[in-house]
């Protein structure tokens, strides 16, 4: 096996790394991401994204399939259903919703292509 090559690699620590505003398709600011495979528009594939205490997330709709993973804090969706640190979530292409945090949250999530602002 050979040894992976300097450049063929990155790493970064969630907790030390600056994360990058997010932007939605109007322009509105949405949070903030970080994404270090940028082959893929910002806030689409493997990223996670932060919401800082109080923060609702734009409306939008899921163009693609959405899977994330609770990392830390709490989350709500507009619905009232709560998901927790370590829940583990799929919304299929189509869904709309938005998404509000009391205390702050980091969320691990991968997403097939650019959502919508509903």
């Amino acid at each position: 096996m050979k040894p992976i090559a300097e450049g063929e690699r990155i790493v970064v620590n969630i907790f030390e790394a600056e994360f990058e505003p997010l932007v939605t398709d109007r322009g509105e600011d949405d949070g903030s991401v970080l994404q270090i495979d940028r082959s893929k528009p910002l806030g689409t594939g493997f990223n996670v994204y932060k919401m800082d205490p109080g923060y609702t997330t734009i409306p939008h709709e899921h163009r693609g399939n959405e899977e994330f993973l609770i990392v830390s804090g709490d989350l709500t969706d507009n619905d009232g259903t709560v998901y927790r640190e370590g829940d583990l979530v799929w919304l299929k292409a189509g869904t709309q919703h938005c998404s509000y945090t009391k205390n702050g949250c980091i969320v691990v999530e991968y997403i097939e292509v650019p959502e919508t602002s509903v």
